[in-house]
């Protein structure tokens, strides 16, 4: 089976033009186009211009005929909406990307930043926890926040009500970076206003969704795992049995990050999901040191000898043509694997024990229609 392409290994080049902005937005702003779907047009057409000329017919193969892409001026108008809110640019494959997020099954294309990106370059812990923190969580969060900016970590979290204000506020000074919902200029809550524009001016903000978008439920679950994907760990401080925090705790877990809780009273709801987590193993914290002991050592680079001169890259080879009825079958054999409960894609393949070069383009049709839905951690549903 051929290498599969993930862009943690070979990422797209970056837009250096306009032009090439506005392509890379057409293009990730068009319809059920997510970063899996984005990468995979970029592989198979070369560039993000290739792939709007190509989407059409890609999307017609996958049987919708009334497909458009994403309008030139709506990616114009995001462009200049940003430049009017002072937020920056930054795409996969250019410096000031964050590294850690490359670890990710769909890391995003592109993100919206307000601030200081040189927090990118610092260690950082992500913190989270409950939205209607007790006293005594909000003063431990503040505690712990504090004493992680003293030994120089940054602080990452969700700019929520709780937790979130009392990790923010603890590390405006230090370094803080709050990872939004919805549009990197769109607040919420309403009440975090303030803060976030001092995090905008001494911290940063950070979205991948598009400028100016309100945050809506199904965008929260993708915020978390950049919220785990940008942090060398993740502190839960307080949480409910059934919480947007402990889904933070498991997209780190799946990107192979430490998991930390604080520990609650049995008979305080808010400590649940904290004690479940120390339960199935998570580190217990009651102080910064927990969590900086629980880090992993970092490899100190070795001299290695001068690498063998490079050799040109062997393209992947092109997508297989395959019959109206080929193509027909391999979607119903897909679909009939498939089921509500997300299943791994690399699971998949081997349960169809077809080429993933094969699959692979069948999975965009299959997404483009709307008949599988992609979740964090590479995993695939179906919708119907």
């Amino acid at each position: 089976m051929p290498q599969e392409f993930h862009p943690s290994t070979h990422p797209p080049l970056p837009p250096t033009t306009e032009d090439e902005r506005v392509s890379w937005l057409r293009l990730l702003r068009s319809r059920r186009v997510g970063p899996s779907t984005f990468y995979r047009l970029m592989r198979e057409h070369g560039s993000a211009g290739g792939a709007l000329d190509a989407l059409p017919d890609v999307a017609r193969a996958a049987g919708v005929d009334d497909y458009t892409p994403c309008p030139p001026g709506v990616a114009q108008a995001e462009l200049r909406k940003a430049q009017s809110a002072g937020a920056c640019m930054i795409c996969i494959g250019t410096p000031d990307y964050p590294a850690s997020l490359l670890d990710l099954s769909d890391p995003p294309p592109i993100l919206w930043a307000m601030g200081d990106t040189g927090l990118l370059d610092r260690d950082r812990i992500a913190m989270v926890g409950a939205r209607n923190a007790s006293s005594l969580g909000t003063r431990m969060a503040r505690a712990l926040a504090t004493d992680l900016g003293r030994q120089s970590f940054v602080t990452v979290s969700g700019l929520a009500r709780g937790i979130d204000t009392a990790v923010h506020l603890a590390t405006l000074d230090t370094g803080t970076i709050a990872v939004m919902a919805g549009g990197v200029d769109t607040i919420y809550p309403a009440e975090n206003t303030r803060l976030a524009e001092d995090i905008a001016a001494r911290g940063l903000r950070l979205s991948e969704q598009p400028m100016g978008l309100p945050p809506q439920a199904r965008h929260f679950p993708r915020r978390n795992r950049l919220i785990s994907g940008l942090a060398r760990a993740v502190v839960v401080v307080e949480a409910a049995a059934k919480s947007g925090s402990l889904i933070t705790a498991r997209d780190a877990l799946d990107q192979g990050r430490e998991v930390l809780a604080v520990p609650g009273h049995p008979f305080d709801a808010r400590a649940a999901g904290c004690n479940m987590l120390i339960r199935d193993g998570a580190t217990l914290v009651r102080r910064a040191e927990d969590v900086i002991e629980a880090l992993p050592v970092r490899e100190t680079p070795q001299a290695t000898p001068d690498p063998a001169p490079a050799t040109a890259e062997i393209p992947a080879p092109p997508p297989e043509k395959r019959s109206l009825r080929e193509t027909a079958a391999l979607h119903g054999e897909i679909l009939n694997r498939l089921g509500p409960s997300p299943l791994a894609e690399d699971q998949l393949i081997r349960d169809l024990k077809a080429p993933a070069r094969t699959v692979a383009p069948a999975l965009t049709d299959l997404e483009l229609e709307g008949r599988i839905v992609r979740h964090p951690g590479g995993l695939l549903a179906r919708t119907n």
